[in-house]
């Protein structure tokens, strides 16, 4: 078992690898896909295939399917390697790496049989799950007992799904989607709707437009449509009219890996201030030798340091659930990192001065994408409501 704040052999080995991918693969193109118009062409194939060839894309699954069994801690080890490079690499990988531990947990073992090789086999096999709708996104988390707008009615053998969803993360370049739709009438999204696997070749399934979205750009978002779309029984994940017990049951660790992309971010904020404070003179010395920035530097490194320090904990805990699991750690890693983050972010452009707004320099990216988590994975205040709710 591993355990939280010692690196073992075995992760080492691992971020080694991811390390490689970095610097080979994501590093040397990621400014010139960041500053393409239009948002489609961010995304590479290239890219993902790979990050395939090293072993990247499936190693949250078991080795009996072919991955290395990454537990959620090692996990989030790698999505935060990945977020030092970029971040919208890393919310790609971390979106399929966390719906692939799903499959595996969730899925009945017919489920598992025809959708795990399909995600498998494939180099640019990606995975995304449609939650967020236009008038339905922070819903769940205040409890505001509004349904799904994307609905699935019952018929012979199956469901017609209608409706779309939006802002979702792989969704245009997915072969196997997580879907959330409302299958009872009268009640809240969080009583009423049911878990759907879905695959990219349904009939009425298509795609909508692709988000052009301020940073995070290496990652698409996209919108998903649904007009009489059929899903067998078969494809339901769970029991109707219960999928956010679905969330509840196998996403414990979610959030943490939503921090864990912003901290990679974030840390490499810190080591690009760190070498301009170095070597960049001001006042007849190096910026680093001003007390204002040198303590401000240091309180970057301590924010970091408790962030990474809480995805850590909550990683390992929600694999050791009987260890005294808290549920708001659902909730807090992410609020915590980002806020984190945007601080460091700020901080850092400060310290650039007027470098730290230029292109060139590769600063402005990076506050860009860091921006991102703010709302990421659920809106800071609604996931504070959410933790509240847990623990009141």
């Amino acid at each position: 078992m591993s355990e939280p704040f010692v690196i073992d052999e075995f992760q080492e080995s691992v971020l080694d690898t991811v390390r490689r991918f970095n610097a080979e693969v994501v590093a040397p193109v990621a400014a010139e896909l960041d500053a393409r118009q239009n948002p489609d062409d961010c995304f590479s194939w290239d890219i993902i295939e790979k990050a395939d060839d090293f072993g990247i894309r499936t190693m949250t699954l078991s080795e009996d399917w072919g991955g290395i069994g990454a537990d959620s801690l090692t996990t989030a080890l790698v999505i935060e390697e990945l977020g030092k490079a970029d971040m919208g690499i890393s919310v790609v990988m971390a979106q399929t790496l966390k719906i692939a531990q799903i499959l595996q947990l969730a899925l009945t073992e017919a489920q598992q049989e025809k959708f795990i090789p399909m995600f498998r086999d494939t180099s640019r096999g990606l995975l995304a799950i449609g939650i967020t709708e236009p008038e339905t996104a922070s819903n769940y988390f205040v409890q505001h007992d509004a349904p799904f707008q994307t609905k699935a009615e019952k018929i012979d053998g199956g469901w017609e799904l209608n409706g779309m969803k939006h802002f979702i993360s792989n969704g245009n370049r997915a072969n196997v989607y997580l879907l959330f739709a409302q299958t009872e009438k009268g009640k809240s999204l969080a009583e009423g709707s049911t878990c759907f696997l879905l695959d990219r070749s349904l009939a009425g399934f298509t795609i909508g437009r692709v988000h052009d979205k301020m940073g995070e750009r290496l990652a698409n978002n996209a919108e998903l449509h649904f007009h009489d779309c059929f899903v067998s029984d078969e494809n339901v994940v769970g029991e109707v009219g219960r999928g956010f017990q679905v969330l509840v049951d196998f996403f414990p660790a979610s959030n943490a890996y939503a921090a864990a992309t912003v901290i990679g971010t974030a840390t490499a904020v810190y080591e690009r201030t760190v070498e301009w404070a170095k070597s960049r003179v001001q006042g007849g010395k190096p910026l680093i030798e001003h007390d204002g920035v040198r303590a401000q530097i240091a309180e970057m490194h301590m924010l970091l340091d408790i962030a990474r320090t809480y995805v850590r904990k909550a990683t390992w805990m929600a694999d050791n659930r009987d260890k005294g699991w808290d549920p708001a750690l659902a909730a807090f890693p992410k609020v915590f990192a980002s806020q984190a983050a945007w601080k460091i972010a700020t901080w850092a452009s400060e310290i650039h001065g007027g470098y730290g707004f230029m292109r060139e320099l590769g600063l402005e990216k990076l506050v860009r994408d860091t921006a991102a988590f703010l709302h990421s994975d659920g809106v800071n205040r609604t996931l504070l409501l959410k933790a509240a709710k847990m623990i009141f």
